[in-house]
C-alpha cells in the first residue's frame, strides 16, 4: 500500500467506488447476456454458459488491457513482470480471482439471478480483511471492522428485497455454494495481488497478467477440459459476442479502478468499498429494468452508505481534509 496522504487516500477512495459501480453495470450485463441466445439454445449451451461467457469476458478483458498497456508503451514492461516473483503472485491471485472466483460469480449470476448474487459475494470483503490482516499485517480499527460490518449487512438487506422466494427455486445450492466459492476467491486475490504489488509491479501491470492468466487458463486447461469449444464457436456467429466484448470492457474498467485502489489504499478497505457494485447492480435494474423500489432498498442503500464511509476513514477527516488520519 502506497497512499501516505490525504491526497492520495482520496484518490483510492475514488477509485474503489468507481470499481463497484462499473462492476455493478458489469453485473446486470452479464445476466442479460446469460438469458439470451445462444447461451440459452441448448441443453449443452445452458450448461456450458457461464465457462464460456466467463471464458470470453476474461479473453476481451486481456484484449482491452494488453491494447491499452502497448498504448502506454509498457507491455513490454508487461512481459518482464512475468518472469519475477512478484509478477508470479500475480498469477496465483489471478488463478483464484478468475478460473475460481470468476467461474463461481457466473454460475452465481445463472442460477441466482444478479441482484441476490451480488448480494451474497459482497461479502467478500470480509474474508480480504481477514486474510489481510493475517498474512499482509495490515492492521484495521474497529472503525473499519464496524464499517465492513454494516456494508456486508446493508447488502444482505438489499438482497433480500430481490430474492423473494429463490429459495425455493432449482439450484439456489449450487448457486449459493458458486457465491461462497467466489468470496473465498476474491478475498484471496486481493490480498495476494496487494501482495505482488508492494514492490516493482504496477496496479496496471497487474491487471494485464491477472487477465492474460485467466483466459490462457481457461482456453488450455477449463474449455477443453469440459468440452466447451463448439459452445464457443457458436457466440462468435452471435450478436452476443459483441455484447460480451463491451461487457468486458466495463469489466475491465472496474478492474482498473479496483487494482489501483488496492495499491494505493491496501486490500480490506479496497474491497469493502468496492462492494457497493451489489448496490449498484440493484439500482440499474430498478432504473432500466423497471424493477419496484421498496423500503428494503433504501433501508439497505443507506446502511451501505453509512459502512463504507466509516471504512474510507474518519468522518470528521472526510469533512475536514486539512486533517490527516
Amino acid at each position: 500500500m502506497r497512499g501516505s496522504n490525504i491526497k492520495d487516500a482520496r484518490v483510492g477512495i475514488s477509485s474503489a467506488l468507481v470499481s463497484g459501480i462499473t462492476w455493478g453495470i458489469d453485473t446486470v450485463l452479464l445476466g442479460i447476456i446469460l438469458a439470451k441466445s445462444p447461451f440459452i439454445d441448448t441443453e449443452k449451451a445452458i450448461i456450458f454458459a457461464p465457462f464460456v461467457s466467463t471464458f470470453l469476458h476474461d479473453a476481451f478483458s486481456a484484449i482491452w488491457m494488453t491494447l491499452f498497456q502497448i498504448i502506454r508503451g509498457d507491455f513490454s514492461n508487461v512481459l518482464k513482470a512475468l518472469r519475477t516473483r512478484s509478477g508470479l503472485f500475480i498469477v496465483l491471485g489471478a488463478l483464484l480471482g478468475g478460473p475460481v472466483g470468476m467461474t463461481c460469480y457466473t454460475l452465481s449470476v445463472k442460477y441466482l439471478g444478479p441482484a441476490y448474487a451480488a448480494s451474497i459475494t459482497s461479502i467478500y470483503p470480509a474474508a480480504g480483511a481477514f486474510f489481510a490482516f493475517l498474512f499482509l499485517k495490515e492492521k484495521l480499527e474497529k472503525r473499519v471492522w464496524m464499517g465492513i460490518t454494516l456494508s456486508v449487512i446493508g447488502v444482505i438487506v438489499i438482497g433480500y428485497t430481490s430474492a423473494g422466494n429463490i429459495s425455493m427455486k432449482a439450484g439456489f445450492l449450487i448457486g449459493l455454494i458458486c457465491a461462497l466459492g467466489t468470496v473465498l476467491g476474491w478475498g484471496l486475490e486481493s490480498v495476494i495481488c496487494a501482495y505482488g504489488m508492494k514492490d516493482d509491479v504496477t496496479a496496471e501491470q497487474a491487471l494485464n497478467i491477472r487477465q492474460i492468466t485467466s483466459a490462457i487458463f481457461y482456453g488450455v486447461i477449463i474449455l477443453p477440459l469440459i468440452g466447451g469449444h463448439d459452445v464457443t464457436l457458436s457466440v462468435f456467429s452471435n450478436i452476443s459476442i459483441l455484447y460480451l466484448a463491451i461487457t468486458a470492457l466495463v469489466g475491465t474498467t472496474s478492474y482498473l479502478f479496483y487494482y489501483s485502489a488496492i495499491n494505493i489504499i491496501g486490500a480490506a478497505r479496497s474491497t469493502a468499498l468496492n462492494i457497493t457494485y451489489a448496490m449498484w447492480a440493484i439500482l440499474i435494474q430498478i432504473v432500466f429494468l423497471k424493477q419496484p423500489v421498496t423500503f428494503q432498498f433504501v433501508l439497505g442503500s443507506l446502511i451501505i452508505l453509512s459502512g463504507t464511509i466509516l471504512v474510507a476513514g474518519n468522518p470528521k477527516t472526510m469533512l475536514n481534509l486539512k486533517v490527516q488520519e
